[in-house]
């Protein structure tokens, strides 16, 4: 059996944990979001390092989300979620139906 897709069957979407630990750690996560990954980053690290880093890897990734037709939200105090392009965060504001 193999991971590829057929025409058949989708490509499957993968959920990615990770920690940001520094700004040049952004290029991945655009990797990852290239790649139609969901990625939750924990950017507690980086916050305690240097809060203005932070807010800079920030709106770069929300850019580069907004850009490619993802999706960007905070998950808490400590993660932000990062979709890529057809895949929509849920914030409670609109009707699912």
């Amino acid at each position: 059996m193999t991971d590829r897709p057929t025409t058949t069957q989708k490509a499957p979407v993968y959920l990615k944990a990770l920690t940001l630990r520094d700004i040049t750690d952004a290029q991945g996560v655009k990797e990852d979001i290239k790649k139609h990954m969901i990625v939750i980053l924990r950017v507690t690290p980086l916050a305690q390092k240097d809060v203005e880093e932070l807010r800079k890897v920030v709106e770069e990734l929300y850019s580069y989300a907004q850009s490619v037709g993802g999706d960007i939200a905070r998950l808490g105090e400590e993660r932000i979620v990062i979709t890529p392009p057809g895949v929509k965060i849920w914030r409670g504001a609109y009707d699912l139906k």
